[in-house]
């Protein structure tokens, strides 16, 4: 049996670590998930229905497409479902490119895209990040060509968090061809309090080639049971809905995000904290000396170049579970105040091992590494 040839190229999916064993207090900040357990009546809407996991689910989300509907004031026909945004954003994909085309998008952003676009023989167009950890659009605007189908927009960025501005957007959108479909995933956005950061519903009333990626994982706390939506065109809803693995979204998903849904005031509450949070984490970080880029998301990245693995270990021996890049950085979830506390607490430690090669290096000139005033004080 022969497989296809793509996926020799195909690079691995790798996951945030889980805990292991260890006598130390282990706090996983690894996979950007809520740190909150579910709210009482999301959970009493799941057990609800747990005794009809004999049945398949609606494949259509007849219910939860008409809340989405009404929550951002868009046809029903608009909205189409998957399990996660991720299986979202891989349909779009599949809809739309043939072989060989192309899908263009930031670098580093969202691992799964050159994953989902090899898969679906498209090739993947990896576009640098700026100076400062932010979507370079003019370049990626520059990287579009006849055989440029989708462009990924990953606002805020995951696992940098900087997130694209409103008026840089429109600027964007001027220079992509009306047949390049334009997807701005939006994982993070309730964690986006940035008043210049473009919305992509806005975009998606405005153009014609915008499509909007949602998901219940993140703020609503429902990764485990992975649902997630797009807003598009209704011809390109259809498209999705074509080409969706079938009855992929559980009964139990839906209902959990009705319930999500009718909760908000709630979820709010816990958004507000998870940003007070981040916000404190962030100034703590600065303090230290780390010059670490303004998150609009419910993680923080650090540079931290070719020390990534080691400065991994040093996180590891604190029970901190982070997730590591290579050796480019190291992005860091949002936990309970405690779990924040352990990693600010590594975080220092980390510092002085990056400080190690400031000699060969201007740190001040990386997003994520120490500050260069701070430098002359290190150990």
């Amino acid at each position: 049996m022969t497989l296809r040839a793509a996926l020799r190229s195909l690079p691995p999916y790798k996951p945030g670590k889980s805990a292991a064993a260890s006598d130390v207090v282990q706090y996983k900040l690894s996979s950007n998930e809520n740190p909150y357990p579910p709210l009482p009546s999301v959970l009493d809407a799941v057990n609800q229905v747990s005794p009809e996991m004999n049945l398949y689910p609606d494949m259509t989300c007849q219910a939860v497409t008409q809340a989405v509907a009404q929550r951002w004031g868009v046809e029903p026909s608009s909205v189409s479902f998957g399990s996660g945004s991720v299986e979202v954003a891989s349909q779009i994909i599949r809809a739309v490119c043939e072989e060989g085309d192309e899908v263009v998008f930031a670098w580093r952003s969202f691992e799964a895209y050159p994953i989902l676009a090899g898969l679906a023989g498209a090739t993947a167009v990896k576009v640098p990040l700026d100076e400062n950890e932010r979507h370079d659009l003019p370049a990626m605007a520059a990287a579009i060509t006849e055989r440029t189908k989708v462009v990924l927009v990953c606002t805020p960025n995951n696992p940098t968090g900087t997130s694209v501005g409103t008026d840089e957007l429109h600027e964007f959108m001027a220079q992509v061809p009306s047949n390049v479909l334009v997807v701005v995933d939006e994982a993070y956005v309730h964690f986006n309090v940035d008043p210049d950061a473009a919305r992509g519903i806005d975009f998606f009333r405005e153009y014609p080639n915008v499509v909007v990626l949602h998901t219940f994982s993140k703020a609503y706390g429902l990764a485990g049971l992975r649902i997630g939506y797009a807003i598009a065109p209704a011809h390109v809803s259809a498209a999705l809905r074509a080409v969706a693995i079938p009855f992929g979204v559980t009964n139990l998903a839906q209902q959990a995000a009705l319930a999500s849904l009718a909760a908000e005031s709630e979820i709010e509450e816990r958004i507000t904290a998870l940003i007070e949070q981040r916000d404190h984490v962030h100034r703590e970080l600065a303090e230290q000396g780390w010059n670490v880029p303004e998150s609009q998301a419910n993680f923080v990245w650090l540079r931290t170049g070719a020390k990534t693995q080691e400065a991994e270990e040093v996180f590891s021996r604190h029970g901190v579970i982070v997730r590591a890049f290579g050796d480019e950085g190291i992005r860091v979830s949002i936990g309970s105040p405690a779990g924040n506390q352990a990693f600010l607490v590594a975080a220092q430690e980390v510092l002085d091992l990056v400080r190690g090669t400031s000699s060969t290096a201007n740190p001040a000139s990386t997003q994520g590494t120490p500050a260069a005033s701070d430098t002359r004080n290190g150990g």
